[in-house]
C-alpha cells in the first residue's frame, strides 16, 4: 500500500522529471535506419505504409511496435487511440470507473432532488408573483419551469465538487489501466484521499476566479445600462462577452491537466498549477480540440438520456416540474447520464495527461520499464 504523499515505487515516471531527457530515450524511440540507396540508383515509391520515401528501405528507420501492456500503446497517442482508450479504461476496471462514480453521483443527485423539491416549493409563490404580469393565466407555465431551474442553483456547486472528486479518483484508475493493472475502490480512497483535498481547493479557487471575472463584466454592463448608455452597453455585451468566453476557454485548457498532476504526481497546489501550466504549453490547440470533441460527445449522450426522460416526466406530472413523480424520473435520468459522462470525460483527461508527458518527457520509456512490475 502506498502513502498519499508518494507514488507507487514500482511505477516510475509519474513524478515530475528532475530535468534532462531520460537516458536511452533516443536509442529506444529513434533507432538509426539503414543507409540510403547507392549513387545513381532509381528511386521507387514504396507500396507499404511507413516505407514511402524515395530510395530503398524505410525513410526513418524501422520502428518496432510499441509496447502495450494495458489500454493504450506506450507511445504518443492519436485522437482515435485516446477515445478508444477511454472506453477500454472503463471496461478494464468497471468496478471503480462505474461503481465509484455511480455511488457518488447517486448520493449527490438524491440530495439535489430533495433540495430542488423543497426549495422549488418555497419559490413557487414568489416566482408566480413576479411572472404574474407575463403569464396571468398560467398557460405558459413560467412558474413551473422557473421554480425548479432556480432551485438547481443551490445544488450546482455540490454537484460540481462531486464530479471534480470523481475525476481525480478516476484518473488514478485510468493510469493503472495503462499498465494493465487494476485498483480497488478501497485502495483508491485510502491511498489518494489526501490529494483529493488539494483538487477541491484548486476547483474552488478556480470557480471563485471565474465568478469574479463574470461578476465584474456583468457589473460594468449594468452600470452602462443604468446610465442610459445603451450603445456602450450593447458594445460591451457583444465584444466583452466574446473576450470573456475566449479567456475562459483559454484558462480551461491551460488548467486542464492540473488535477491529474495533483493525483498522479502528489504535487502541492502551487507546484501543480505551475506543472499543469508547463505541460499544456505548446499543446493548447490539440488539447482544446480533443476536449471540445469530448464535450460534444458527452453532451449528445446526456441529451439522449435526459431529453426523453424530461418528456416522460412532463407527461406523467402533467407539466408540473416540481411534482414528486417528475423529480424522481428526472433524477434517475440524471444519475445515468452523469455516471456515463463523468467516467468518459475523466478517462479522456487522464489519457491526455499521459499523452502529453509521453510526447514531452519520454514517459512511455519509464512506463514500459514498469509494465511488468506488480503494484505494491
Amino acid at each position: 500500500m502506498t502513502s498519499p504523499d508518494r507514488d507507487t515505487p514500482t511505477t516510475p515516471g509519474w513524478a515530475a522529471p528532475t530535468g534532462g531527457q531520460p537516458e536511452g530515450l533516443r536509442d529506444e524511440r529513434e533507432p538509426a535506419g539503414p543507409a540510403g540507396p547507392p549513387p545513381g540508383a532509381p528511386a521507387y515509391p514504396s507500396p507499404y505504409p511507413g516505407y514511402g520515401a524515395p530510395g530503398y528501405g524505410p525513410s526513418g528507420g524501422y520502428r518496432p511496435p510499441a509496447v502495450q501492456p494495458g489500454i493504450v500503446p506506450l507511445r504518443p497517442l492519436g485522437l482515435g487511440e485516446i477515445l478508444d482508450g477511454a472506453f477500454r479504461a472503463i471496461r478494464a476496471n468497471p468496478r471503480v470507473m462505474f461503481g465509484l462514480t455511480a455511488l457518488v453521483v447517486t448520493i449527490t443527485v438524491a440530495l439535489q432532488t430533495l433540495v430542488q423539491w423543497y426549495v422549488g416549493g418555497l419559490l413557487t409563490g414568489p416566482i408566480q408573483d413576479v411572472t404574474g404580469q407575463l403569464d396571468p393565466t398560467g398557460n405558459l407555465g413560467l412558474t413551473e419551469a422557473l421554480a425548479p431551474a432556480v432551485s438547481q442553483l443551490f445544488t450546482f456547486p455540490a454537484l460540481t465538487l462531486a464530479t471534480t472528486v470523481l475525476t481525480g479518483l478516476l484518473t488514478v484508475a485510468v493510469s493503472r489501466s495503462v499498465l494493465g493493472q487494476t485498483i480497488t475502490i478501497g485502495e483508491v480512497w485510502s491511498t489518494y484521499r489526501g490529494r483529493v483535498g488539494v483538487v477541491l481547493v484548486f476547483t474552488v479557487l478556480f470557480a471563485i476566479a471565474i465568478t469574479l471575472v463574470l461578476g465584474a463584466f456583468v457589473a460594468v454592463v449594468i452600470v452602462a445600462v443604468t446610465n442610459w448608455a445603451q450603445s456602450l452597453a450593447i458594445t460591451l455585451g457583444l465584444v466583452g462577452g466574446a473576450l470573456v468566453l475566449v479567456a475562459e476557454f483559454w484558462l480551461l485548457v491551460r488548467t486542464l491537466l492540473i488535477p491529474a498532476a495533483i493525483m498522479l504526481e502528489g504535487a502541492g497546489l502551487s507546484s501543480a498549477i505551475r506543472r499543469g501550466w508547463t505541460l499544456t504549453r505548446g499543446s493548447y490547440w490539440r488539447l482544446l480540440g480533443i476536449y471540445l470533441l469530448t464535450s460534444i460527445i458527452v453532451g449528445v449522450v446526456s441529451a439522449i438520456i435526459t431529453v426523453p426522460a424530461g418528456l416522460i416526466a412532463s407527461f406523467v406530472a402533467h407539466g408540473d416540474a416540481t411534482a414528486v413523480s417528475s423529480l424522481v424520473i428526472s433524477a434517475i435520468a440524471n444519475i445515468i447520464a452523469l455516471t456515463m459522462t463523468t467516467v468518459f470525460t475523466a478517462a479522456v483527461v487522464a489519457l491526455l495527461y499521459i499523452d502529453v508527458r509521453m510526447r514531452r518527457e519520454g514517459l512511455d520509456v519509464e512506463l514500459a520499464r514498469a509494465a511488468g512490475e506488480p503494484v505494491a
